[in-house]
């Protein structure tokens, strides 16, 4: 079934008699297709898909379940979506209000000639919450790029390097092997900076005895990964190493407890209680994942206030965290895919605390 297919298929459950796709993830998800500008409309009986004279051809080759039309200057997007709605007699049409601009909601409200236009990005999301075979292999796939980029970058890291030039690094080695762009802008903090958990890339210098956290990740076919990382740098004191193994038990309590039809409150619930037994509850602050896909952040999640029962084949991450302000931090990150029984982790890369000397 196509995922045109899959759409279709839900909009009675919304009540929607169509569904407009316009954002760049959700027009990737139902088209199969990348393209910087089009628009998917799709019906209960058809699907069409609207793009410029940059995309035709590419997409008349490539889209599979879905009429192609091209607009243009005379004929613009909302022209052929009114055809459509004409067409097929529709009155209450989705869109994506979680990715629409105030700006676009107004034009289509302005020139649109459906009666209503109907909030329903939980319905395209609550799609891709679920994973296709094709969606996990790409993931995989970006996944050991970043693996790899790690092995490569662990040899780079020395005294006297920089955090910018170790995120550089990492970049240039994910694309290197074959990435398509970054999924987000790496962090790499170390030191006392390693305490911010969302800490930016600065001049600061590694030192012997520092923590360096790397989280990090790339797109491939379309999909993101995200890891994270901590090393150690010479040496480690006795707080450096038990802080280090309270996260790695915490992660592993909640990859433990993570399975379909559990809800994300309760994993966060089974690793948040690792880390306040040790002592340190008041230093891990935000959820135990979120989930990822073709968006590095993206449902479903497994935070403090994620009461929504996860389904099966949903990619979520599995970081938790301990960071202690003027001193040092901790995270560590996975990606695991939820099966009926429990999890599998897709990582590769080794979690046991690693000195580099």
């Amino acid at each position: 079934m196509s995922r045109f297919h899959k759409i279709a298929a839900k909009l009675d459950e919304y009540g929607l008699d169509a569904m407009m796709v316009t954002s760049a993830p959700n027009r990737l998800y139902a088209a199969e297709f990348p393209s910087s500008a089009g628009m998917a409309i799709i019906t209960k009986d058809k699907s069409y898909f609207f793009t410029d004279s940059r995309y035709i051809e590419a997409a008349g080759k490539r889209i599979t379940g879905a009429e192609i039309r091209q607009n243009t200057l005379e004929k613009k997007m909302t022209d052929l979506a009114n055809e459509v709605i004409a067409a097929h007699g529709v009155e209450k049409l989705g869109f994506e209000e979680e990715y629409a601009t105030v700006g676009e909601y107004n034009s289509w409200k302005k020139n649109l000639n459906c009666k209503e236009l109907v909030p329903a990005t939980k319905l395209l999301m609550d799609l891709r919450a679920v994973k296709d075979a094709s969606e996990l292999e790409s993931m995989v796939a970006a996944q050991r790029i970043a693996e790899k980029a790690l092995q490569d970058v662990l040899g780079f890291i020395k005294p006297g390097v920089t955090e910018k030039e170790i995120s550089a690094y990492l970049q240039y080695r994910m694309l290197c092997h074959g990435a398509e762009k970054m999924s987000f802008e790496p962090i790499v903090v170390s030191g006392v900076n390693s305490s911010m958990p969302h800490g930016v890339p600065s001049d600061k210098k590694v030192e012997d005895g520092d923590f360096i956290t790397m989280d990090f990740g790339c797109v491939w076919g379309g999909y993101c990964s995200d890891m994270t990382r901590t090393v150690a740098l010479g040496h480690v004191t006795e707080e450096m190493d038990k802080v280090y193994h309270t996260v790695l038990a915490a992660q592993a309590a909640g990859i433990a407890a993570a399975k379909a039809g559990v809800q994300g409150k309760d994993i966060h619930a089974a690793a948040a209680k690792v880390i306040e037994d040790a002592g340190y509850g008041e230093y891990f602050g935000h959820g135990f994942g979120h989930g990822l896909g073709l968006e590095v952040h993206e449902n479903p999640g497994a935070g403090q206030t994620s009461a929504v029962p996860l389904p099966v084949n949903a990619a979520i991450s599995a970081e938790p965290g301990i960071y202690i302000p003027g001193k040092f931090g901790v995270r560590i990150e996975d990606v695991v895919v939820l099966e009926e029984n429990g999890c599998r982790d897709i990582m590769e890369a080794p979690k046991e605390l690693l000195i580099l000397k």
